[in-house]
């Protein structure tokens, strides 16, 4: 059972704020233990984001707020890229920190455009 203090969950919320920070161009303390996960995001960065502008059509880039954004970039390199993970874990922990860092709307926003990957993509939950 997951709880605060798993250390993949705060691993997450680790890549999570780096990619926040490098979208914001905020300096931000690299954190070694994570920084082949976020340039393995950053690094197909193109092909995520085609994933949300696809499940999300109505909302452009620009317009999610970054922390939401940050979050989806992370849940759909675990998702598409990666493959480590189970999906329904995936999105679990996308809510979770959503709930936490997000606005009221942010974990059903992010809920909702990983279930259209998941379906877009036919991933068996």
């Amino acid at each position: 059972m997951k709880t605060a203090k798993d250390p993949r969950h705060l691993q997450r919320i680790r890549v999570v704020q780096n990619l926040y920070a490098k979208d914001m161009n905020k300096q931000h303390e690299e954190d070694t233990s994570i920084s082949d996960i976020v340039s393995n995001v950053e690094g197909t960065r193109e092909k995520i984001d085609k994933e949300v502008l696809d499940a999300a059509p109505t909302w452009p880039l620009e317009k999610i707020n970054k922390i939401d954004l940050a979050i989806l970039r992370l849940a759909i390199f675990e998702l598409l890229i990666e493959g480590k993970t189970p999906p329904k874990v995936i999105v679990d922990e996308a809510v979770e920190i959503a709930k936490e860092y997000g606005s009221d709307s942010s974990a059903s926003f992010i809920n909702g455009v990983l279930g259209k990957v998941i379906e877009t993509h036919q991933i068996k939950i």
